[in-house]
């Protein structure tokens, strides 16, 4: 099995558990995303429409299960770990205003609330468990 370093590229997405580690292709993602919608993105300040995977399936069909923490390491090396994914509101969004996201639209991979409910959106803290620019998901025990 390869390393998860060797795995990496913008255009993969690696899945690490344990002492393994697994690429999925972006182009894969992006076939798979049937999720459409329009919502206020805070960190834009504005309405954007946005395609993506139900987060919560995607883990099911990849780990067996929702585990309980993940750690997400992004492209600028940006790393946390958070719990609470046994949730359907949580999109793995791979799309926005119709086309595919790359690193320069903080892509290729984005994790974002479908309803983030009566959240103040002028409060950015209020979304600190969004997470951009996915390079690798890591169930942790």
């Amino acid at each position: 099995m390869l390393s998860a370093a060797a795995l990496a590229s913008p255009d993969h997405l690696v899945l690490k558990q344990g002492e393994q580690a697994r690429s999925l292709a972006i182009d894969d993602l992006r076939e798979r995303a049937d999720q459409h919608f329009r919502f206020f993105d805070p960190y834009e300040a504005e309405e954007v429409e946005v395609r993506g995977l139900v987060f919560r399936e995607l883990l099911e069909a990849e780990y067996g299960e929702v585990p309980q923490r993940l750690t997400f390491t992004a492209w600028d090396d940006y790393e946390v770990t958070l719990g609470g994914w046994d949730d359907p509101n949580w999109i793995l969004v791979t799309h926005q205003n119709g086309e595919a996201l790359g690193l320069r639209d903080r892509g290729p991979l984005r994790l974002v609330e479908r309803d983030y409910g009566d959240r103040d959106p002028e409060n950015l803290r209020n979304f600190n468990d969004w997470v951009w620019m996915i390079r690798s998901i890591e169930a942790v025990p």
